[in-house]
């Protein structure tokens, strides 16, 4: 009997995308069940996932499975036949977790704060993105991607916020090319791989939603 996989997501959700480069990667058909997370969350959601009631929840032959990085690790450990997402060697994968750890407590906080905020918050937000993508740029040094020379676990944990850089130099004026050009590239990379380039949200519709969110906060 063939596996039954559906994902819950919301387009936005740069944690959602995560799942869909992963699954892309392995190549596991699924169906999407988009959530609308603006109105009353599904019945559907709240039972997959009781205790934090949100997305994405991956389904695999009725259970569900919570939290992108945590998701992440069940499918390439689930998925075998394909490039692992995942290091083999212990303490680069301990080193791949530490990675995608930094990338949900610091960059995914700090990039919210780049569109949520003004003035002198958004001038501290553009510092403290700065110095993330300066810590990243360093680790990720000459290599390809994060993690050597095939796509992974960091790269799939990171990439999807690169759907609001046009935004976040829009908004804060500045240029992530001319600061960060390795970082620049690598998403461009990236960008070639049919498993990330369909699975991303489209920047321009990024934007869009961003900017009518904006004046909902009474900015600009």
């Amino acid at each position: 009997m063939a596996d039954q996989v559906t994902l819950l997501d919301f387009w936005l959700s740069p944690f959602g995308m995560r799942v869909k480069i992963a699954l892309a990667e392995k190549e596991v058909k699924y169906e999407y069940s988009e959530q609308n997370l603006m109105n009353r969350k599904s019945d559907l959601l709240l039972k997959m996932n009781p205790v934090y009631k949100k997305i994405p929840v991956l389904v695999h032959n009725g259970k569900p499975v919570c939290e992108s990085l945590i998701i992440l690790q069940y499918i390439d450990a689930v998925w075998k036949g394909k490039a692992p997402l995942l290091p083999s060697d212990p303490y680069e994968r301990a080193q791949s977790m530490f990675w995608a750890d930094f990338i949900d407590k610091k960059v995914h906080d700090i990039s919210k704060k780049l569109w949520t905020t003004k003035g002198e918050e958004l001038e501290a937000a553009k510092k403290d993105f700065f110095e993330c993508l300066e810590l990243l740029e360093r680790e990720l040094g000459e290599k390809p991607y994060f993690g050597g020379e095939a796509l992974g676990y960091v790269d799939i944990a990171l990439l999807p916020f690169s759907c609001g850089f046009y935004t976040y130099e829009t908004i804060g004026d500045f240029s992530i090319e001319a600061r960060y050009p390795k970082i620049r590239a690598w998403v461009d990379r990236c960008l070639k791989k049919e498993s990330v380039a369909k699975s991303l949200a489209e920047p321009a519709k990024v934007h869009g939603f961003i900017l009518e969110t904006r004046k909902g906060l009474g900015f600009d």
